[in-house]
């Protein structure tokens, strides 16, 4: 793919990874593949915003020069340290040993502790601004949204925010901007996004869009660091953001579970029939046999978490134990759940899910369901009837 202009003499120059299907060490699933955007700004002065993962930093060179030689970039602005962003800095900056390198003060210790090179750095900090000619850039910190050193970067006369990793999506596509793909899977991806990584950062983002409201900054385009450029409405991935943040919810309940004998599934089915006949959507996984990416992308919107599992060494079984530790370390807020499981000689396993869900910060946990062995006819009633009870409190 050829560089292409999203503004006039601003240009994508980034990689398009068709073929990555984990991220985050595995513990995120890119079935769309993604993106690693970066955007040459030339002016009087010519400014690289961003890079990308190490391994394509031959791609990245090869746009670049497309457009110029790389040894006339006067500046490199690192929004955010993580390699899939900042990866090829050291290949590019041989090419440019001259440009100045812009960044958070926490940015310029992780770079250093990445790479052990001595580039030119410029410590900036909100409202900080560089002036490119006719261009000039203004910087916006955004500490842990996700990582302590993430910054934005605006560029008022053009009315562009490029804020990282903030309002992206793993999503693989030779299409450049939102009124290009389907609307259905860009936001599908979007939401996978925000509830896979940036879900327990809730309040820090809510807060960040409010305080970019009250500093007047009018946004037309906002162009990320993965995925497409909002361009026709960036409205819309902000409005879904302050949702998101807000922990705003629909009358729908996930449930998750693992079953050692099928007794546990069979519960699970059978509060999906009483839910669903209560007029709730459900969405119901087999965590042993699911993509926990999508799990939590449900689980974004969700009212309900109803969580089971089969009793094992007196605890749960080992797949939904660790889909509970990923979740816990989400924080989602104002959820009601309920645990439920089978058991043998002893039920451990509702017990600890139990304690799980209410570390994860939710507060309303209703008591739990189980039963021994196998469910009878009359417990297969009960959970029928307490998927309605559940119902009613969504």
């Amino acid at each position: 793919m050829k560089p292409f202009e999203i503004k006039k003499g601003i240009y994508w120059v980034g990689v398009v990874d068709w073929n990555v299907r984990s991220f985050h060490g595995h513990t995120y699933s890119t079935k769309r593949g993604s993106t690693y955007n970066a955007y040459l700004i030339i002016d009087e002065k010519v400014a690289l915003i961003d890079t990308v993962l190490g391994s394509f930093s031959g791609e990245l060179i090869e746009r670049i020069k497309e457009i110029i030689p790389p040894e006339k970039i006067d500046y490199v602005i690192a929004n955010h340290v993580e390699t899939d962003h900042s990866g090829a800095m050291p290949a590019l900056m041989k090419l440019c040993p001259k440009a100045k390198v812009y960044g958070t003060q926490k940015c310029k210790e992780g770079l250093y502790r990445n790479y052990y090179e001595n580039w030119d750095f410029q410590v900036v900090k909100t409202g900080d601004t560089l002036k490119l000619g006719k261009r000039t850039l203004t910087f916006i910190e955004a500490p842990m949204i996700h990582w302590p050193d993430s910054m934005f970067t605006y560029c008022r006369e053009e009315e562009l925010l490029m804020p990282n990793d903030a309002f992206g999506q793993h999503y693989a596509t030779s299409e450049h901007f939102d009124d290009q793909v389907d609307q259905c899977a860009l936001m599908d991806e979007a939401a996978k996004y925000y509830g896979n990584i940036l879900w327990p950062l809730s309040s820090l983002i809510l807060r960040k869009i409010e305080d970019v409201q009250k500093m007047s900054v009018p946004i037309k385009m906002i162009a990320p660091s993965h995925g497409i450029i909002w361009r026709k409405d960036p409205a819309k991935i902000i409005n879904a953001y302050v949702s998101w943040a807000k922990n705003e919810t629909k009358k729908k309940v996930v449930i998750a579970y693992e079953s050692m004998w099928g007794s546990t599934a069979k519960m699970a089915r059978k509060m999906l029939d009483g839910m669903a006949d209560a007029g709730v959507s459900v969405k119901l996984f087999d965590i042993a046999q699911s993509d926990t990416t999508e799990v939590i992308k449900e689980m974004l919107d969700a009212k309900g978490f109803l969580i089971g599992s089969s009793t094992h060494d007196n605890d749960m079984l080992p797949s939904i134990a660790g889909f509970l530790a990923f979740l816990k370390g989400l924080k989602p807020k104002n959820r009601v759940a309920a645990a439920f499981g089978s058991f043998g000689w002893s039920g451990g396993a509702v017990v600890s899910i139990e304690k799980e869900l209410k570390e994860a910060g939710i507060a309303d946990v209703v008591p739990s369901i189980s039963c021994k062995y196998v469910p009878d006819v009359d417990e297969t009633k009960k959970c029928y009837e307490f998927g309605k009870e559940f119902a009613q409190k969504i």
